[in-house]
């Protein structure tokens, strides 16, 4: 990976680090927060990735609340399972109650 990409990565990392317990993000939230708005996708490549950087990633998910990252965490429910530990209503893949439990790094972190 270039450095670039892997600086992107770390910097996807810190902004997941400070996610809330019981609250949730988007891709695109991090994305935006960073100033790259267009790159959720690459935010969802550094979840992937982040398994031993003692990041929450199962706190990230997509704009509307699907667990589309579930398959990259052991286990067939881990994804959800951690959510609901933390309190979160996950029916179908899905957070119920989206907008009461998402959490916005453009608004909640002050840069």
């Amino acid at each position: 990976m270039k450095p670039e990409t892997l600086n992107f990565f770390e910097k996807v990392y810190q902004v997941a680090k400070q996610i809330p317990y019981g609250r949730v993000t988007s891709y695109g939230a991090i994305a935006n927060y960073l100033g790259a708005s267009r790159s959720a996708r690459m935010v969802g490549y550094a979840m992937n990735g982040s398994a031993s950087k003692d990041v929450p990633a199962h706190r990230v998910v997509n704009r509307k609340g699907l667990l589309t990252g579930k398959q990259h965490f052991d286990g067939t429910n881990l994804m959800q399972q951690l959510l609901e530990s933390e309190g979160i209503e996950v029916i179908d893949h899905q957070i119920q109650n989206f907008k009461k439990v998402y959490w916005d790094p453009s608004i909640d972190l002050k840069s």
